[in-house]
């Protein structure tokens, strides 16, 4: 059997002793450069107990003649804890992995289907369409669940309309948090299956196979370490676009980090889900050619200001041997499965001489030597994947993850890869912004009529922010996308939506919704697929017009319906203003008014200081500070947007104070200057990740605009120039301080909410 997703110790003698001798074998010599670990079985688990007969093969997604219930079971009981024995999951595999059948009276609920993740899948349609119920990402309404369970009218059985339903961006570990713990990671996992999701990338501890297989190809543990960034910027090294930053890298933070991406992968498994993990299609560190005799290399030239690692020529020898070395040492960590995710020449890779359809076939060849059919999962992104790159390869054993599905007009995806399997993405989320909105109406627009068409390839979703865990409602309706039979009205889902996300249907909660519908929620395509950023968390300037480079530089639906919509939610019935779900988006919609309002201000202090009044210059930037102040207190009475969390996660895992500073920079220097100067100035890379987190705006974005407008008011005082800041010195400075911020959320939601609805004009009713 192959193994499954295996346990590293830290470096500890002890630890180390303890584990069996031919995973300790495997873990500390690992094989010969070319070699194949032997498999082994998995060790047992006190805590699940197999049904009889039961056969669970860890490769992908199991697909068993039977299989055990008790991992959905168990996730059941943590989305759940008051009603989960109200339920009875009862696995079916005649059904196959993507149905589900609902049925049951009051207070007895059965579902059935062919994996756990599908059993979940059913419960989390049971909840929206019966109970009227939302365990969102993030807020939830369960609390208002009565104590019974309402009974199914009539059985239900749903089927998913695509077999691949994918998750998570491979930003996704550095934006969402790359110092989560395992339990941050599961509730993920939870929250994933119960939506239909099948097929999810695990990038935490990818580190590990590169630091334990190119130490048999030349390279030094130390020189690994250094070379290796910190978990903050992994996500850009492993899309080889940079190496070092962040770093280095301890061998304990890397064994850590190993046995939580085999936790993790272990996880999905149990579910029925598959791991998608990294392959390896050629990164190297510098001098590798110099180092391995027959060895060719491609320098892979600047990206956003960074060195980007080497690319080993995937035709040449060595690349197969090194390919295999990788495929052990990983597969000695987090077992195997059927889907792995690379994207060569990710935004501007040189090609230099290489035959780039040789090399994606020596790719593809390496991948199946190690993993005999594996599907391997590719980027759809800028001009990737190239006509090249598929002419080289097995296309029926290749997904295309399209990330441009929503945001460019006129797609034509069939012609554009010749008919090979894509899944319908979308990036509604960039950098981890904490704005409100997405092209809803494009993927209605969309999913059904390029999924009905005669030559159609659409074979999937691909749920592709580049940060999880912001915008719920964006979660639930794409995710719905491969579930619902038949075309989705999108003013109907979102009346369903306000119903079930606070426990009950209520006019205000209706209404609410109804204005952020129309809004951020259909903001349309051909240039963009996320809405505007906010100035406050701009660079200063009187002209600036966004905050990340590479965002929107307008409001890109009507500023009045967030307005609108605060007013409706602080109007919601008291008794549904408990959940966590209301208190989430109240303070996010309050956040997102004022973020509104700052593109409001920003052009009355420009005119004020042009016009050089500074009696009216010195009341706009007052109240822009205000502002800042209200932003910075709503953001904190919410446990989702606390800089402090962030933080005292990235303090965490370091062993002593150096290492807690190191870790610490890494996670800080990501929201602010995100690399170096050549990064941060030349690559336009400061403020990408961006968001409005209380700690984040007191500390940086309220001191920072506190400067600016200082500087301007000493030049209408004096009739001169105003001195010029170093902006970049000024963020560096602040991505190198240790101060401790609240990982706790203080204050009265509601009261913080209408203190920001009574300091903001009231929208007109257009």
């Amino acid at each position: 059997m192959p193994r499954s997703g295996r346990r590293l110790p830290a470096a500890r003698p002890a630890a180390l002793a303890a584990l069996p001798a031919a995973l300790l074998a495997v873990i500390c010599a690992g094989p010969a450069p070319g070699a194949t670990a032997p498999g082994a079985g998995s060790p047992a688990r006190a805590d699940v107990r197999p049904l009889e007969g039961a056969a669970h093969a860890h490769t992908g997604a199991p697909r068993a003649a039977t299989f055990d219930t008790a991992p959905a079971r168990a996730a059941l009981e943590r989305l759940l804890p008051r009603h989960a024995r109200q339920f009875t999951l009862v696995p079916d595999p005649a059904a196959g992995a993507d149905t589900f059948t609902v049925s049951g009276t009051a207070g007895a609920v059965t579902v059935r289907a062919g994996t756990g993740a599908t059993l979940l899948t059913g419960v989390g349609w049971y909840l929206q369409h019966v109970a009227g119920a939302d365990i969102g990402w993030p807020g939830d309404s369960i609390g208002m669940l009565p104590a019974r369970l309402p009974a199914v009218p009539a059985p239900v059985t749903r089927s998913a309309q695509v077999p691949h339903r994918y998750a998570l961006n491979d930003t996704d570990d550095g934006y969402s948090g790359p110092y989560r713990t395992f339990e941050e990671h599961q509730r993920q996992i939870d929250l994933l299956a119960l939506h239909g999701i099948n097929e999810v990338f695990v990038q935490v501890g990818a580190e590990y196979p590169y630091y334990r297989a190119l130490q048999r190809f030349g390279y030094s543990a130390e020189e690994l370490r250094a070379w290796i960034p910190g978990p903050g910027h992994q996500s850009w090294w492993l899309l080889q676009n940079l190496s070092g930053f962040g770093g280095p890298v301890t061998e304990r933070l890397m064994r850590e980090r190993a046995e939580l991406g085999g936790r993790i992968a272990e996880q999905l498994r149990g579910l029925g889900m598959t791991p998608v993990l990294p392959g390896y299609f050629g990164t190297v560190p510098a001098g590798f050619a110099a180092r391995n005799a027959g060895a060719a290399t491609v320098a892979q030239g600047d990206w956003a200001g960074f060195d980007r690692p080497d690319w080993l020529d995937p035709a040449s020898p060595v690349f197969a041997r090194l390919a295999a070395a990788y495929y052990a040492e990983q597969r000695a960590v987090f077992g195997d499965s059927t889907m792995y995710r690379m994207s060569p020449l990710h935004e501007g890779g040189r090609t230099g001489t290489v035959d780039v359809g040789a090399a994606a076939g020596a790719i593809q060849a390496a991948l199946h030597a190690a993993h005999p059919g594996a599907l391997w999962a590719v980027l759809g992104w800028q001009d990737d994947p190239t006509p090249e790159l598929l002419a080289g390869v097995d296309t029926s054993k290749l997904l295309i993850l399209d990330g441009l599905s929503d945001r460019y007009n006129r797609l034509d995806r069939e012609t554009r890869w010749g008919g090979v399997p894509y899944a319908m993405g979308t990036i509604y989320n960039f950098g981890g912004h904490t704005t409100i909105g997405a092209n809803t109406s494009v993927w209605l627009e969309r999913f059904g009529p390029w999924r009905a068409k005669s030559n159609s390839a659409l074979a999937g979703i691909a749920y592709l922010p580049e940060a999880t865990g912001t915008n719920p409602a964006a979660f639930d309706l794409f995710t719905d996308l491969a579930w619902d039979a038949g075309p989705i009205d999108q003013r109907t889902w979102f009346a369903g939506f306000a119903a079930r996300r606070y426990g009950r249907p209520d006019a205000e909660a209706a209404a609410a919704w109804e204005e952020l519908r129309k809004g951020p929620y259909s903001t349309s395509s051909g240039l963009w697929s996320e809405s505007q950023d906010s100035l406050f968390s701009a660079r200063p300037s009187l002209s600036a017009a966004g905050a990340a480079h590479w965002s929107p530089k307008s409001m890109r639906y009507p500023a009045g319906s967030v307005r609108r919509a605060l007013d409706h939610l602080l109007r919601v019935d008291p008794a549904l203003r408990g959940s966590s779900a209301y208190r989430f988006d109240l303070v996010d919609t309050a956040r997102q008014a004022l973020a509104n309002h700052s593109r409001v201000l920003l052009p009355k202090i420009k005119a004020a200081y042009e016009a050089e009044d500074l009696a009216r210059f010195r009341a706009l930037t007052a109240e822009w500070q205000d502002g800042m102040r209200l932003l910075d207190q709503v953001t904190g009475s919410d446990p989702n947007l606390l800089l402090g969390t962030w933080l005292s996660r990235a303090r965490s895992h370091g062993a002593d104070r150096a290492e807690q500073d190191r870790y610490e920079y890494d996670a800080r220097s990501l929201l602010s200057v995100w690399g170096r100067r050549s990064t941060s100035e030349g690559g336009f890379l400061h403020d990408y990740a961006n968001r409005e987190w209380s700690g984040l705006v007191s500390e940086l974005y309220a001191r920072r605009w506190a400067a600016y407008f200082g500087a301007l008011d000493e030049a209408l005082v004096a009739g001169a120039a105003p001195r010029e800041i170093d902006w970049h010195a000024f963020e560096e400075e602040w991505a190198r301080r240790t101060t401790r911020h609240p990982d706790r959320p203080s204050g009265d939601p509601y009261r913080l909410a209408a203190a920001v609805a009574a300091a903001l004009p009231a929208a007109a009713t257009g």
